[in-house]
């Protein structure tokens, strides 16, 4: 019994001690971000916490509206689906608008996808995407391409397989990117490229991890050799390959 008291007093301890040191850290790093319990917002930079808070708001449609809505995105709200009894649809989907502060158009234009999908490529944008084509390339990101987010099917479209987060609308496949000089990067066709385009394509790959539970790219197999796969999967592991 004591020695569980003594365990159970250095848990909190241990507890008190990292509460402390966040706070610390975030006041002299003037990062509200960085601690678990702010709300968030996409306008700040990525923090320690932003990919958590992002994936909370799966549970949460109202906050991850209010999310879009102070970030000054604009947006229409989908009216809700359900197919397969259920297994399929969603009650959260978004489509963006043109204008607001959102300046990277999609190709197509109409896609709908999951709100909480919505603010983390919102963010990834912001401060990924156009940093990255900075870096590499010296202008912005025009536009990006993909091959869509809602699709009633299981994974790999396998009999008996789990559902994929496609299902739900909970993921989005990005294809290409296209600067503001029509330059064209592609996953398929640049991802093994020894130049700038292939180190944009890793950079935008690994930041997207600190934002959406699951990131899938070329590296991953096969199936994802011309997309990178972003989804909000409801759990508490990330994977990023």
């Amino acid at each position: 019994m004591k020695l569980l008291r003594n365990m159970t007093a250095a848990i909190v301890l241990a507890a008190v001690a990292l509460t402390l040191v966040l706070l610390l850290y975030a006041m002299v790093r003037d990062r509200p971000q960085d601690l678990p319990w702010t709300r968030l917002d996409l306008n700040q930079p990525i923090g320690l916490f932003t990919g958590r808070k992002l994936a909370a708001l799966t549970d949460d449609f109202p906050a991850c509206r209010k999310a879009l809505d102070k970030a000054g995105v604009r947006y229409t709200a989908l009216a809700p689906l359900s197919e397969q009894n259920g297994q399929c649809g969603y009650e959260d989907a978004v489509r963006f608008r043109a204008g607001g502060s959102r300046r990277i158009g999609l190709a197509p234009s109409d896609l709908g996808m999951s709100c909480p999908v919505a603010a983390a490529l919102t963010v990834w944008e912001w401060e990924v995407v156009q940093p990255a084509a900075q870096r590499h390339f010296g202008q912005k990101v025009a536009e990006i391409e993909h091959f869509g987010s809602y699709n009633c099917r299981r994974m790999y479209n396998r009999e008996g397989a789990s559902w994929s987060e496609h299902a739900t609308a909970d993921a989005v496949d990005i294809a290409a990117f296209r600067l503001a000089d029509g330059t064209r990067i592609t996953l398929v066709g640049d991802w093994d490229d020894r130049g700038s385009k292939a180190r944009f394509l890793k950079d935008v790959r690994d930041g997207a991890c600190g934002l959406f539970s699951t990131v899938l790219s070329p590296d991953y197999n096969a199936a994802h050799r011309d997309h990178f796969h972003l989804d909000q999967a409801e759990r508490m592991w990330r994977a990023c390959r």
